[in-house]
């Protein structure tokens, strides 16, 4: 049975719904107009998309039932690749939900109900903008690869069923290391955490650990701090590109990685910084101040944008440009 939306008559307030669907576990909060908050996490039971759908509508009824008002809109974080079909076509983590509709999935758990989903990235920056409260972010996520997203006041870009903000595939360096993607000197393979481990390794002449690394930074050993400023400036070089094109009013730095490496915030910061031009100014650089947490906020956040404007839900539905 379908758990009902704010479209079955309900006199309660709806809520925006957000869930952050990863490869072992599914988190969803609801957040209503008069500041309640309600959430959930549970982990997959098995394998198979069939019994995935099934626990995520029981999730959802489980949720519902303390948010009797329905919801308004949902957002969701999703962080397969998704065609322009909206079938999966890649998720290296849940390989089973390959081919299937995510519209249609989501439509019967949610009928009648706007929504939509977009990647990690694009939402931990849709995320980061809500809670510094500047219109147009942009979000690097450095951890086992390199994320990113670009927010804006009308929502992530380049735009719902338009792709992700794929900064990690950047080439910031033509005759950097291979990548997986296929091409060579891809941001993420030249600034991720293994990338950046690897560099560690080869400068201190051992293998290197994240904890390790983490001590020869501290201490200012020169093969960390050189390791360190290597990523931190190829983080730089394609922040200052999209700084050039987009011109967002903030970056935020995030990800597991970055996190717990003291001074990489301020590093990345001081060659925004260097590389700005006269007459452009370097964008401030901050840390995230949602941590691990930023693909949940975001997706509620993008279920904020789409229940406030019907019309662009509507044409996003459609593939058809509002107007």
């Amino acid at each position: 049975m379908n758990p009902p939306s704010a479209a079955a008559g309900s006199r309660r307030p709806a809520a925006w719904l957000g869930m952050d669907i990863g490869g072992t576990k599914v988190a969803l909060r609801a957040e209503t107009p008069g500041g309640e908050v309600r959430e959930r996490v549970a982990r997959w039971h098995g394998r198979g998309v069939a019994a995935d759908m099934a626990r995520l509508a029981t999730e959802v009824g489980l949720l519902h039932r303390e948010v009797p008002g329905g919801f308004a809109a949902v957002g969701i974080a999703l962080p397969a690749t998704v065609g322009p079909d909206d079938r999966v076509m890649v998720w290296p983590s849940r390989p089973e939900w390959i081919g299937l509709d995510v519209r249609c999935a989501m439509a019967e758990l949610f009928p009648d109900t706007p929504l939509g989903w977009a990647d990690d990235g694009d939402l931990a920056a849709l995320a980061e903008a809500e809670a510094t409260g500047c219109a147009d972010v942009l979000y690097v996520g450095v951890g086992t690869g390199i994320g990113g997203g670009l927010a804006s006041g009308a929502g992530p870009l380049p735009g719902l069923g338009r792709g992700s903000f794929e900064l990690g595939h950047v080439v910031t360096d033509p005759d950097g290391p291979p990548c997986r993607c296929g091409r060579q000197g891809c941001l993420q393979s030249t600034a991720s955490g293994p990338a950046t481990l690897a560099r560690a390794s080869l400068l201190h002449g051992a293998d290197v650990t994240y904890r390790r690394l983490r001590e020869g930074l501290e201490h200012q050993e020169p093969w960390a701090v050189q390791a360190v400023d290597r990523t931190c400036h190829r983080i730089a070089l394609a922040v200052t590109g999209v700084r050039e094109l987009m011109h967002p009013g903030l970056v935020v730095v995030g990800g597991g990685f970055a996190a717990g490496l003291p001074g990489f915030v301020d590093m990345v910061a001081h060659h925004v910084h260097a590389l700005a031009r006269p007459g452009v100014p370097a964008p401030p650089v901050r840390a995230s101040c949602r941590g691990g947490l930023t693909s949940l906020y975001g997706a509620v956040a993008l279920a904020r944008v789409l229940g406030r404007d019907p019309a662009r839900t509507a044409a996003l539905a459609s593939r058809v440009p509002p107007g």
